[in-house]
């Protein structure tokens, strides 16, 4: 097929049948079902079920069953009305933010969904993304989120795709489905590598560590924090004193920790940025400032969230074949 014809029948469909050919494209939040969203089609137990009530017609009219005839009308009137229900259930359901939390790449992740049910509680719903896939409710009036728990995606930028949301509600017969598209990106950390080596000396050579023992010096004694490593707690002082001290531990240089993407020569690209990455979060786990060097950026001297933050998304971002 020519690309000029394959152009015409594009645009012949969004004409004809716009609900099909948009939900391919980004929808930007809030994204709500309507009842040109929603698709209807029988179940495989739902085309069994309509061949059993054509042989029960066949053989009520056939033998002049009055009961058996009534029970087949029943039948396809209750089976007519699971339609009307199951649609019901989805219609008006609004997709209202869609968020990952911190992830790391070729680590399984949660997308988290928040749907707004509207006026009417609303069950047995699912929800899929490729092979992942997860169950949920809501109640009336309250909105929920809901976790769809996805298999590790690479580093770099993420966009969820297409999601598929669907009821078999409430007989299993009928499948009423829609796509969602929500116009959203997350970024991946890059994965950590374990076990890591310990962190690099000060100038951003590997080199020898200071660890705490008998041959470290020591600055003083400072309060525990959550933080702290369970090695540098000094118990005896903390006996003493009724609560939790850590040694705090001097440093050979006066310098800011720095983490060389350039003094990593004896490993490709992406096991030097798994092992800066681990030493990132290594070094916030050691209260230890620190300056992360990159191609073309450095980032720091800092501590915190917002530095860790900082070094992580450059790192995500940086190309697989960055030279030194």
């Amino acid at each position: 097929m020519s690309a000029a014809l394959r152009a015409r029948l594009l645009a012949a469909a969004e004409r004809r049948l716009p609900a099909l050919t948009r939900l391919r494209r980004v929808e930007a939040l809030p994204i709500t079902l309507d009842r040109r969203r929603i698709y209807v089609l029988p179940t495989p137990f739902g085309l069994g079920f309509a061949v059993l009530l054509f042989v029960m017609l066949l053989g009520a009219l056939n033998y002049g069953n009055n009961p058996a005839l009534l029970l087949t009308c029943l039948l396809g009137a209750a089976t007519g009305m699971s339609v009307f229900f199951g649609f019901r259930m989805m219609s008006g359901l609004a997709l209202g933010q869609v968020r990952v939390a911190e992830a790391h790449a070729e680590e399984p992740f949660d997308l988290q969904l928040r749907f707004a049910p509207g006026s009417r509680a609303r069950a047995s719903l699912r929800l899929r993304r490729g092979e992942a896939e997860t169950a949920f409710a809501l109640p009336a009036g309250t909105e929920h989120e809901v976790a769809l728990r996805l298999a590790g995606a690479e580093r770099g930028w993420f966009r969820p795709g297409r999601l598929r949301v669907w009821t078999e509600y409430p007989l299993g017969i009928f499948q009423m489905w829609s796509w969602l598209h929500p116009d959203a990106e997350f970024l991946i950390y890059p994965a950590l590598e374990t076990p890591a080596p310990p962190l690099p000396a000060g100038d951003g050579r590997q080199g020898e560590q200071l660890a705490a023992g008998a041959s470290e010096e020591h600055a003083g004694l400072r309060d525990y924090r959550s933080s702290d490593p369970s090695r540098l707690i000094a118990w005896k002082p903390s006996v003493r004193h009724d609560t939790l001290l850590v040694r705090d531990v001097e440093r050979r240089s006066g310098e800011a920790l720095t983490l060389d993407y350039a003094a990593l020569r004896d490993l490709d690209a992406e096991a030097r940025i798994r092992r800066l990455a681990a030493w990132v979060c290594a070094a916030e786990s050691a209260q230890r400032s620190y300056t992360l060097r990159l191609p073309g950026e450095i980032v720091g001297p800092g501590l915190g969230t917002l530095q860790r933050q900082a070094c992580l998304r450059a790192l995500a971002l940086l190309p697989g074949d960055a030279h030194d």
